[in-house]
């Protein structure tokens, strides 16, 4: 942090430590998580340290449909992408098949000098297909949209 500029503070060191290992975590995750332990952290200074991380290219902010709120990540400087499961909302992170930014290019830029191409793949997780899509929203599985295809 302070090769950055910023102090290091014991609300930023335990934030950035929960979101290394609780990555896609969004700032309502990390303040309840560290609201016991830090009682003095309040939900407003979760969103300034979020801001100050990320403006600083310490964390990267991520943000994803049907995900609620913006989510943080601490793996930065790459080129990854996202997969998010449509019924529990999921997310992990799948490495860009071709590396360098940007992976992807559209025919006309308008002008502009691209920097990245935020891909977000989208399915289901094996967890939740094997339950059937018995959630709220979910998507049927490609055998269950097979089944109902038939019985027509």
């Amino acid at each position: 942090m302070r090769e950055h500029g910023l102090r290091a503070t014991t609300g930023r060191l335990a934030a950035l430590d929960y979101l290394h290992t609780h990555p896609h975590s969004s700032v309502a995750d990390v303040h309840g998580a560290l609201a016991r332990r830090l009682p003095s952290l309040t939900l407003q200074s979760v969103h300034n340290i979020a801001h100050d991380l990320t403006e600083c290219g310490i964390l990267r902010r991520i943000d994803l449909p049907d995900a609620g709120s913006a989510r943080y990540e601490t793996r930065t400087g790459d080129n990854h992408h996202h997969v998010q499961c449509v019924v529990c909302h999921r997310i992990e992170d799948v490495d860009c098949v071709v590396g360098a930014a940007p992976c992807l290019s559209p025919d006309d830029a308008r002008g502009m000098r691209l920097l990245e191409a935020a891909v977000t793949f989208r399915g289901i997780c094996e967890e939740c297909d094997r339950e059937g899509g018995a959630r709220e929203g979910a998507v049927p599985s490609a055998t269950e949209s097979r089944r109902s295809a038939a019985a027509r």
